[in-house]
């Protein structure tokens, strides 16, 4: 049984619901509820809170479908909010997931491949505020976590290396122009699409401004066992090599001059390394150097006798270049450390035959350190000879990387020795000359007048060469006579001033300010003693 009530006085009505009244207030924006034992219910609709006086008992119907209706709409928005943090807190844990696999991945250095990219120049960049021209510009690169940043430049040209380390799941070579602390453009380059084990020369122009870059890249190294490089998985096809052979026959000397021949490099191992970390083991890489094409192998960790098991292919564009391997030791810090090199003239290879090599120090004089370190290695080259003639007649590539000359005293010492020499020697024939013209001694005047008038009379331009000659003659009949000559400044190369930089970087490091001070008077007293 339901009645209503409504008061004039509060601008109230009362409503009987069974044995409970509510009274709605209209001013106060409430509702009252009274049931027989003076229990009451306040509810303000403006609040998310009941009051109830006394203790809980079932009230009626329509309170119960009004408490049910708010509880069920707070359970909703609590479920939602309980959602929306679980969510949150699952994509921060994926996210901190990735950043730690990230991170170990890279302690660990297992990476599928290494992106090699020779910075060369830039042009049409953009000019700086007032119009002028950027004279602080430098390019930064960044390929998933690694990040490297070349140097200042103010000709647009750099000519730098940098080395960075591919993963699968990122691809994305990110390349960005400052000035200064201020980013003018950004570049991108997708890096799935480059074939593996080649040099790519590339342009590629920034999106928010004017000008491109000009690199060379390389992706090397591959570890995956797919790749056509691994020699496990390589089979030599005999119609591919006669459509190779075929290529470079002298009937087809004109059809691409540029293409002079191929090269085929397989690196099978290496035996005898030098230890270079801690423990008695190295992490060796091996890298092959033809112009200004780079390739490298994959890391073998903690061993003195690498496997690599490497084919690798070069295209060939002048006969009379130097195939240069080195092996490296990969270090935590993505630094190496010298182990050994070779140089084979692409002329002196000997097709299809395996063998192995001695590996040298870095200037080539003397056995690399180590229990005779030797490489393994066999080598093809094709080339067609016409091609080959018309790349010789034309100016030799200029090799873009090249390496910094660093200052040695012992060098600069004998260098300055040497041009003392011959700047007595010059001194003796003036003094000998003006000897003669003095009358001095007047039997060599006499001589060296009746010579003069002899060269006067009878001599021309041809006669020149044969002064030289005479020369040459000798001083062949006086090193004949007298024996080899002992002056130190006589030879062209002394090994003993020709130590490792390793060496040279410790003995920097022992000595003091004060023998640097010394050094440093002793080679200017030198030439000014020299100078006169």
């Amino acid at each position: 049984m339901e009645s209503y009530t409504t008061g004039s006085s509060d601008n109230s009505s009362e409503k009987t619901c069974g044995k409970n009244s509510v009274v709605f207030y209209a001013n106060s924006n409430s509702i009252k509820i009274t049931d027989n034992s003076n229990r009451t219910v306040d509810k303000t609709k403006k609040s998310s809170s009941l009051q109830v006086a006394g203790s809980s008992r079932p009230l009626g119907k329509c309170t119960s479908d009004l408490l049910m209706q708010r509880l069920r709409r707070k359970r909703s928005v609590v479920r939602q909010r309980l959602q929306m943090e679980f969510s949150e807190l699952m994509e921060h844990f994926q996210r901190n997931t990735k950043l730690a696999e990230s991170s170990k991945r890279l302690k660990s250095q297992i990476w599928s491949s290494v992106v090699t990219i020779l910075l060369v120049k830039a042009k049409d960049l953009p000019l700086a505020d007032d119009g002028s021209k950027l004279t602080d510009i430098h390019i930064k690169f960044r390929l998933g976590n690694e990040k490297y940043k070349s140097k200042s430049s103010w000709t647009e040209r750099w000519l730098e290396q940098f080395d960075l380390h591919l993963f699968d799941d990122d691809q994305n070579l990110e390349i960005s122009l400052w000035n200064r602390n201020a980013l003018y453009g950004k570049a991108n380059i997708d890096l799935s699409v480059f074939q593996r084990e080649t040099t790519h020369g590339i342009w590629r122009a920034f999106e928010d401004c004017s000008g491109e870059v000009f690199l060379m890249l390389t992706i090397s190294g591959t570890t995956a066992l797919e790749t056509i490089t691994d020699l496990k998985a390589y089979k030599e096809d005999p119609r591919e090599m006669k459509i190779m052979r075929d290529r470079y026959r002298w009937h087809r000397c004109f059809q691409n001059l540029r293409d002079v021949g191929h090269l085929t490099v397989k690196v099978f191992g290496a035996t005898g390394l030098a230890a270079a970390d801690i423990g008695g083991k190295s992490d060796p890489f091996c890298v092959l150097e033809l112009g200004n094409a780079r390739l490298q192998t994959q890391t073998e960790y903690k061993t003195l006798t690498p496997t690599w098991n490497k084919i690798f292919t070069f295209n060939v564009k002048d006969v009379t270049q130097v195939l240069e391997i080195t092996v490296y030791d990969e270090d935590r810090d993505h630094r190496v450390e010298f182990l050994g090199k070779l140089a084979i003239p692409l002329l002196r290879i000997k097709n299809g035959v395996k063998r192995w090599y001695t590996l040298k120090d870095k200037n080539l004089c003397a056995r690399a350190k180590g229990l005779s370190p030797q490489i393994c290695l066999e080598m093809t080259v094709l080339w067609n000879d016409v091609r080959a003639i018309c790349r010789i007649l034309q100016p030799k590539e200029e090799k873009l990387i090249q390496q910094e000359a660093k200052f040695k005293r012992q060098l600069f010492l004998r260098n300055v020795n040497r041009l003392k020499v011959i700047i007595m020697y010059i001194l003796d024939a003036a003094r000998y000359v003006q000897s003669c013209f003095e009358w001095e001694s007047p039997l060599r005047s006499a001589i060296a007048f009746a010579l003069w008038i002899l060269a006067c009379a009878y001599g021309n331009l041809a006669t020149v060469p044969l002064v030289l000659l005479l020369i040459i003659i000798k001083n062949w009949l006086v090193r004949m006579i007298a024996g080899t000559s002992n002056d130190p400044a006589a030879g062209y190369y002394d090994y003993d001033y020709d130590e490792d930089d390793d060496d040279d970087k410790e003995k920097e490091e022992k000595k003091s300010i004060k023998e640097r001070l010394q050094t440093i008077q002793e080679v200017s007293q030198t030439v000014q003693n020299t100078i006169g």
